[in-house]
């Protein structure tokens, strides 16, 4: 760790339950398909102040692939009507995470 780059380097340097905790939910939608077939990439919704290295640590941990990069999306959240009331709805951070080629992750389960 130096000043200029204060995240840890490698994995090693986070603790086991915050990387358990940075990943949300995984997001399946056409776009996050359509990205996930031509790059080779998987999208997830992750904690507001989870880092491109935690999410990468937490990846790797959490599905033993190897990932390759990480890009991050912050989306700002709607205005919405609750009744007579407005209200707003959450934040939401997504990353989309390149893994290497020959790598493959697979969310959704083999079912009937």
């Amino acid at each position: 760790m130096s000043r200029m780059n204060p995240t840890p380097a490698f994995r090693g340097q986070f603790a086991e339950g915050r990387l358990m905790a940075v990943l949300v939910a995984p997001i399946v939608s056409e776009k996050a398909t359509m990205v996930g077939e031509k790059s080779n990439a998987v999208t997830f919704k992750v904690l507001q102040d989870a880092t491109k290295p935690e999410i990468k640590a937490a990846v790797e941990l959490m599905f033993k692939v190897e990932v390759q990069g990480v890009s991050v999306l912050n989306t700002k959240g709607k205005a919405k009507r609750f009744g007579k009331s407005m209200g707003r709805r959450d934040n939401i951070r997504k990353a989309y995470v390149t893994l290497k080629a020959g790598q493959e992750l697979n969310l959704v389960g083999e079912g009937a």
